[in-house]
């Protein structure tokens, strides 16, 4: 039996073909059918365009295409001969801003998408406005990004050799008290105890000590048995690499080095989105895989009993809030506002030259490729993070999540697995 479900309530859609053998979904195929053509929009350009350009690949990843563009305008210009050094101060603002977006997507992921549609699966609805918080939080924490960033979202602030922001010790007072009030929320809303006992969980076995609606997508994961399925390769990979993520691959309990020139995009038929392999193997990228390469204790205790599965996916997104809200406060506390905010007084003259830059994105892992050729883009690649996760199969195994999506019971039970992998249709297909 085929049936074919359209998958809404995502950025974009998506239609998802599965093909169902003594009621368990035996195989599926993953749709995407529109295409934008933003790479193609980009050839011809002035360089610095990819600054304005990418980040409308995105309403809610803009910034990390920011910040993965201007990242690979200064690799680029670096092996051409030039000199670019970024103070701490951009540095920090730089991962700042990018570690609110973040913040702000897994929130919004959260609940809009995860708590209301398990409710709305198992029939057991809470009264509670979803929406109303995602919108609080969200706001609150956009308004620290903005801050820095001028607007949100498409914001242009950072350059090549740094930012065009200079803030004040009252910016950074507003932002400290903006992230501030963003912990209370996650503390009295989404974990019901303190920042600080939150973040001494290391083990499932404290997990009880958790309340608010985290806890609450907890009890209904376990309690309808959903919490062991969705289970792929568990196989992680991750190429940004910050003071709080590291680059890595790790495959059972190994973590080791990887080397983004083994990364492929391969056409798919009967969709516009391309899969992404390294090695010629399908990896999960997100904060799950970030959680593995970094081996966050209460993200490594979960997967030791669970694996990739459903509820070690869902909490390690809502833990990696937590953990980039410390991290946020930690970058404002180290801001040295004396510093230069840009280190390049004229405009970089290369005019032929190759850049690679890679952030970490809400999803996983953004990697941007420019070749530049008589001052003009010659050619612009976008690998992002849903084409990692998304891919459908190829001649040797499935994709992330349509491996994941194998065995369910029903088209909706398969559809909120997907939802787990936090897709955008339109970034997939830019």
């Amino acid at each position: 039996m085929i049936v074919k479900k359209l998958i809404e309530k995502i950025e974009g859609e998506a239609e998802l073909d599965f093909t169902f053998d003594k009621g368990k979904v035996e195989d599926v195929r993953i749709s995407f059918g529109f295409y934008r053509g933003i790479e193609e929009i980009l050839a011809g350009k002035d360089p610095y365009d990819a600054l304005v350009i990418t980040p409308r690949v995105c309403g809610i990843c803009n910034h990390a295409h920011l910040i993965a563009a201007v990242r690979a305008l200064e690799n680029g210009y670096e092996s051409a001969g030039a000199k670019i050094s970024l103070t701490d101060k951009a540095k920090n603002i730089r991962e700042f801003t990018l570690a609110c977006e973040l913040i702000q997507n897994h929130m919004k992921w959260f609940y809009m998408t995860i708590l209301p549609q398990l409710e709305k699966l198992l029939d057991d609805r809470s009264g509670e406005n979803h929406a109303l918080k995602a919108s609080y939080f969200s706001s609150t924490i956009t308004k620290a990004l903005a801050i820095f960033a001028g607007q949100w979202p498409h914001s242009g602030y950072a350059v090549p050799g740094g930012v065009t922001c200079d803030p004040t010790y009252i910016d950074v007072m507003q932002a400290e008290n903006l992230i501030d009030e963003s912990i209370r929320f996650f503390e009295q809303m989404v974990a019901g105890i303190p920042m600080h006992k939150y973040l001494n969980i290391d083990s499932v076995s404290e997990l009880h000590k958790i309340n608010g609606d985290l806890a609450r997508v907890l009890r209904l994961l376990g309690a309808s048995r959903m919490a062991e399925t969705g289970k792929s390769h568990d196989r992680f990979i991750v190429f940004g690499d910050c003071i709080l993520f590291k680059a890595g691959k790790s495959m059972a309990t190994t973590v080791s080095n990887v080397d983004i020139q083994y990364v492929e995009e391969m056409l798919q038929a009967g969709t516009t989105a391309k899969a992404v392999t390294y090695k010629n193997r399908f990896f999960e990228v997100g904060p799950l895989a970030r959680a593995m390469v970094a081996k966050e204790p209460i993200v490594k205790s979960l997967h030791k009993r669970y694996k990739d599965s459903l509820i070690t996916r869902v909490f390690a997104r809502v833990h990696e809030v937590a953990i980039l809200l410390e991290y946020s406060k930690k970058l404002l506390q180290n801001l040295v506002l004396n510093e230069p905010s840009c280190t390049l007084q004229n405009h970089l003259k290369a005019v032929d030259f190759e850049g690679v830059g890679v952030a970490e994105a809400a999803r996983g892992s953004l990697i941007h490729k420019t070749t530049v050729k008589e001052g003009l883009i010659a050619k612009y690649e976008i690998i992002v993070p849903t084409q990692w996760n998304l891919g459908n199969s190829s001649n040797t195994e499935q994709g992330v999540a349509a491996k994941a999506m194998i065995g369910s019971s029903d088209p909706e039970e398969a559809g909120f697995i997907f939802r787990a992998f936090d897709i955008c249709s339109v970034c997939t297909t830019q």
